[in-house]
């Protein structure tokens, strides 16, 4: 990566691509997480519509046309106004840098403009250094876990936060 400017958009259909290449990154740091592109993230060709449809919005961090982090929200479809944080993902060679934080707080804040009470999100058992990142950004584990159907086995942690400072 060269030292260039980061340019933070809402993504396009034409990212899914882009943005697969950084999850497969990502996730290549596991064993067992296994990236199936046109099987399980076929979805991927059209993030944008589909989270607009949702009433939410995903995000994309470019620099030198490379997509380096990446987080979506929408609705999650409970009572109560909870929004689900999804898509949260941060090049390897960039984390604990303040991408992540400011992407997440741009999350944070356009659910909260929408209406949001609370942000849920479940990430895998696996990747241990996203926990402490939620968990430094205010967002707490229940004992909550969820078994995907995928080829990775995934099982997931609940986590949430409260928005506005409400208990």
């Amino acid at each position: 990566m060269t030292d260039t400017t980061i340019v933070v958009r809402p993504a396009r259909d034409e990212d899914g691509d882009l943005i697969g290449q950084l999850i497969q990154l990502c996730w290549a740091e596991y064993e067992g997480c296994i990236f199936d592109r046109y099987g399980e993230m076929a979805w991927l060709d059209t993030i944008s519509s589909d989270y607009e449809e949702r009433g939410g919005i995903a995000w994309c961090a470019l620099s030198d046309d490379i997509v380096i982090g990446s987080v979506a929200v929408a609705p999650a479809g409970e009572v109560g106004g909870a929004w689900e944080v999804t898509k949260m993902y941060i090049h390897p060679n960039l984390r604990r840098a303040g991408l992540g934080s400011s992407l997440m707080s741009l999350a944070e804040e356009h659910a909260s403009d929408r209406g949001a009470k609370r942000l849920v999100l479940w990430t895998d058992t696996r990747f241990e250094a996203a926990h402490s990142f939620y968990e430094c950004l205010g967002y707490f584990k229940d004992g909550r876990t969820r078994e995907l159907d995928d080829l990775s086995k995934s099982i997931e942690y609940f986590y949430s936060k409260t928005l506005g400072g409400e208990l």
